[in-house]
């Protein structure tokens, strides 16, 4: 229904080489291209800010698609709508007619669509003998079909922009929360820092974080908060390892006699029920480094219930964990994944405190898994996650000596 020829604006309005350029572009549809016409709405929705085009010129170009009779656009079908004002005006919601105008125009000037006026400047179609439309004047809706592929890349590059924002925007709330959490459980247990500095810094970033903001303006947050991440950590770390120092001698001696890294398979449930001797062990594993075995127990203690004849090495807490993560329901490949991730120490202990708090967590495997993911991504320690159990333990028995 289209022709090649160039077509003119009806009235004063004037032709330019800008409309004769878009009115050619029009005509380079490749052959045989169709598009879903609400798929593609849906695109310029999500990408309108990068072709540049409002809401409610968008509800006016709805109403334009709502009176193509097929959901594909294509060369075949004919792309001229023809619907009166006052027609498009009800499907616009209403809209008033000098507003209607106004984002017609404004959809004119952005591309998305082009006039093919009658003689005297109405819209309508000419029928033939079979019925069929002839001729039609109206508004052309080619230029969204020449221009599908620019709006998809449209709509997927502010999707990825999105997502990119919102993992910014989680790791702050990780970042504030553990330090957060972290800095009261020092103060609480009287450990050797400047904290009170540590706080104030910590207050200074998180106060001037802007609730409307790209990546690029989060990114000088993120590191501060992770500098002041690190340095709590040490503090901590010192802390633990001066509490403990007997447990970090003990081991030398041990890691001397044995270097080999224990396989994963060791700490498997079907080799303990398989019923075939155990070799004798010449060491014991290797504590997680700033968490002591006794803070984990008192953190978890449910997690002593299952161990056969108690826990008192940290190789009797892995073999535990292995146990344990089958009652929870955890597949073997997502603690494969979990071992990988985190290590064999930390995998326990991320076991233990899942067991600790089974009654309030629906899926362990699937909490396992995202837990391994964020670790993966560098957003997960195990220290917060002692430190809330801790806490919880301690108001328990404090609640049921009172």
């Amino acid at each position: 229904m289209e022709t090649g020829i160039a077509t003119t604006p009806f009235g004063r309005r004037p032709m330019t080489l800008a409309l004769l350029a878009a009115q050619n572009e029009s005509h380079e549809i490749p052959e045989g291209k169709a598009v879903d016409k609400w798929q593609l709405y849906r695109w310029l929705c999500e990408g309108k800010s990068l072709v540049g085009i409002g809401d409610r010129s968008l509800a006016v170009l709805a109403g334009l698609l709502s009176f193509y009779p097929d959901n594909e656009l294509s060369e075949e079908n004919g792309l001229i709508v023809f619907p009166s004002n006052k027609q498009l005006s009800l499907r616009a919601h209403g809209m008033a007619d000098t507003t209607l105008r106004r984002h017609l125009s404004a959809l004119l000037d952005c591309g998305l669509i082009l006039r093919r006026d009658s003689p005297n400047g109405k819209r309508y179609a000419r029928k033939g003998g079979g019925g069929d439309l002839e001729d039609a004047f109206g508004f052309s809706l080619a230029p969204l079909l020449v221009r599908a592929d620019e709006f998809q890349e449209a709509a997927e590059r502010v999707q990825a922009d999105n997502r990119a924002l919102k993992l910014m925007r989680e790791r702050i709330t990780l970042y504030r929360r553990d330090i957060s959490k972290l800095i009261e459980a020092a103060v609480e247990e009287d450990v050797p820092g400047d904290w009170g500095g540590l706080w104030r810094r910590f207050r200074a970033i998180v106060d001037t974080i802007p609730r409307r903001a790209t990546v690029d303006d989060l990114e000088p947050f993120v590191a501060g908060l992770a500098a002041i991440c690190e340095e709590v950590d040490k503090l901590l770390e010192t802390h633990m390892n001066v509490e403990n120092p007997d447990g970090n001698e003990s081991h030398i001696g041990r890691q001397q006699s044995d270097s080999n890294t224990d396989s994963i398979s060791e700490f498997e449930p079907a080799l303990e029920k398989s019923g075939a001797p155990a070799e004798p062990r010449t060491r014991e594993a290797e504590k997680p480094k700033g968490y002591p075995l006794g803070l984990v127990l008192k953190a978890c203690p449910d997690v002593t219930e299952y161990a056969l004849d108690g826990i008192a090495s940290w190789r009797d807490l892995m073999a535990t964990a292995a146990q344990v993560r089958g009652y929870l329901g955890v597949s073997p490949s997502a603690y494969a994944d979990a071992l990988e991730a985190l290590g064999q120490e930390n995998t326990a202990i991320v076991i233990a405190c899942i067991l600790q708090r089974a009654t309030q967590i629906s899926s362990a495997g699937g909490y396992l898994r995202v837990l391994t993911d964020k670790a993966r991504a560098g957003e997960f320690s195990v220290g917060p996650m002692l430190m809330a159990l801790l806490k919880t333990q301690g108001r328990s028995t404090a609640a049921s000596t009172g």
